[in-house]
């Protein structure tokens, strides 16, 4: 009557747990906030250009060439597909756990009971066959298996198995981004190098020009029609030219080491066409509408994947402070004689059902809870920071790509002003109509402005990447 009596006790303190702890973990996140705006500039056309392969948006085939060998030995790469294989590991780990587990036994050993215990004394009155002692020490021989589970009534080890998978598919999108980056890092560091490339021919161009120039002036300075000033400035913005090479050339060597690095291997020589800045010229760039970043930014999809396994986290947390009923069982085959180890009187069985619910420990359940849920808000905040800022990216370089063009078409009129110029002054200088004050800062200003106007060109090279890598293309 009082064993009734306190199983009735335990099972409404139970009851009353139970339902004490579903009013105190309930959820007091939010959900995300997906809205996006309608429209780039208020263009509806759906046509987007993340959808190109890179290998049809990039049209110079050393870049492609470059782009091959990076996606094969490039380190960083590489070892985010090792994160990859990490990440589906603990997947096949949790899938295990809500399985039933089952696993077998053999064993042999000897026992001697002492003679003043129980089972000593019990030994010495039992007999195995008529007037035949019990054997001693006494054998022990065992095979079996023994099987255990528990039941996921509440889905804790399902669902944190599905936040496993989530984990996993946000490792492979974010190596889909990293695919992203490394090709969008690789065609700006190429098209700064075919930049510097045609700055330095301009240079050496330059200093041809000065060159004849100085030669003149000492010329008219030998026929005392101009003084040793005019021959010493000339020879100094030589100089000046010419040192401009050498940084040109730590810039070359530098560039093509961060391409080396990038696609994987040790310092050699670039190939690249130093024509390609003039002759690459970007398709027309279609940006879509903003809703279509949220299926073709990586980034965006791999917090979406770690989110939904945040959210997976919480139930987890929420479901530990419910009682677990696990099942176990045993059957084996045990017997002092191996002779007799498989007869039906030898088989051993048992089988047991525990219920254990969490009661003192309350207080570090609820400190886990309230960390997944801090870790699931900040995985919100996350995802709606990854779509704002994409949605900026593309905006800088849509204005990007048309700024640029811009500027570039007037620096080029400006180019060609000072060109002719540079003739003008020259024979104006010749006909003594021109001191050669005017001539230096002629050469001066152009030089300066062909240097900026191939800037400019890799400025508008590189939004064109960089708005192809903001659009969510590169990776497929």
């Amino acid at each position: 009557m009082k064993n009734r009596s306190l199983f009735k006790l335990v099972a409404v303190a139970s009851v009353m747990l139970m339902m004490w702890s579903c009013q105190s973990t309930k959820t007091l996140t939010r959900d995300e906030n997906k809205t996006t705006p309608a429209s780039y500039r208020g263009s509806q056309d759906t046509t987007n250009s993340a959808y190109t392969n890179w290998r049809v948006y990039f049209h110079d085939d050393n870049l492609i060439a470059l782009i091959d060998t990076a996606l094969k030995n490039n380190q960083e790469l590489n070892i985010t597909m090792q994160e990859i294989l990490v990440a589906r590991n603990e997947v096949r780990a949790k899938k295990g756990d809500y399985l039933p587990f089952v696993n077998v036994y053999a064993g042999a050993g000897l026992e001697k009971a002492p003679r003043y215990t129980r089972d000593g004394a019990v030994e010495e009155q039992l007999n195995i066959r008529e007037h035949q002692k019990f054997p001693e020490p006494l054998g022990d021989f065992a095979l079996g298996a023994t099987f255990s589970w528990e039941l996921d009534i509440w889905k804790k080890l399902r669902n944190a198995k599905n936040a496993a998978a989530k984990r996993y598919l946000a490792s492979v999108e974010g190596k889909n981004f990293a695919v992203t980056n490394l090709i969008s890092e690789i065609a700006n560091s190429y098209y700064e190098l075919i930049t510097l490339d045609n700055q330095l021919d301009i240079i050496n161009k330059n200093i041809a020009i000065q060159q004849n120039a100085l030669g003149i002036i000492k010329q008219q300075k030998d026929a005392a029609r101009v003084s040793q000033l005019a021959v010493n400035r000339f020879e100094a913005q030589l100089l000046n030219t010419q040192n401009l090479q050498y940084q040109i050339k730590q810039e070359i060597v530098e560039a093509e080491n961060r391409i080396n690095f990038l696609v994987g291997r040790f310092p050699q020589p670039v190939q690249r066409n130093m024509a390609a800045i003039d002759s690459n010229v970007f398709d027309s760039i279609s940006a879509g509408v903003p809703s279509q970043l949220l299926f073709n930014r990586p980034d965006i999809r791999q917090a979406e994947q770690e989110l939904a396994a945040n959210k997976l986290d919480v139930k987890v947390a929420r479901a530990s402070f419910y009682p677990n009923i696990k099942l176990s069982t045993q059957v084996a085959f045990q017997a002092f004689n191996p002779a007799v180890w498989f007869n039906p009187a030898s088989l051993l069985y048992n089988v047991f059902g525990d219920i254990v619910a969490p009661l003192f420990n309350w207080n570090q359940l609820r400190a886990n809870l309230n960390s997944a849920k801090s870790k699931q808000m900040q995985a919100v905040y996350k995802y709606e920071q990854s779509i704002l800022k994409a949605h900026i990216e593309v905006v800088n370089q849509l204005s990007g790509i048309e700024n640029y063009t811009n500027s570039y078409k007037t620096k080029s009129q400006e180019v060609d002003i000072l060109n002719q110029s540079i003739t003008i002054s020259d024979n104006l200088f010749k006909n003594a109509r021109a001191d050669y004050g005017e001539v230096l800062l002629t050469q001066r200003e152009a030089l300066e402005s062909k240097m900026q106007l191939i800037e400019i060109k890799q400025k508008q090279l590189s939004a064109q990447v960089n708005i192809y890598k903001a659009l969510g293309g590169g990776w497929r």
